[in-house]
């Protein structure tokens, strides 16, 4: 299965820790942060328009860019 993969943008560390936020909301036990190039990748049965909706509660620019490759 593959995860998929999501642009955010995430200057500091504060901004990883809005996304673990709204993520453990959803029950997501698997996902990892890439601080340096803004991506989040998330092992979830939630599906991508949830995924997109969560991350919209961090307040920052985000948008999906596909299966994990």
């Amino acid at each position: 299965m593959l995860k998929p993969e999501f642009s955010v943008d995430m200057t500091w560390e504060g901004s990883s820790k809005a996304i673990h936020k709204v993520l453990d909301k959803l029950g997501i036990v698997e996902f990892d942060i890439d601080l340096p190039n803004k991506k989040v990748c998330i092992n979830s049965e939630h599906s991508t328009n949830i995924l997109l909706e969560a991350l919209g509660k961090t307040g920052k620019p985000h948008f999906y860019l596909g299966p994990e490759k």
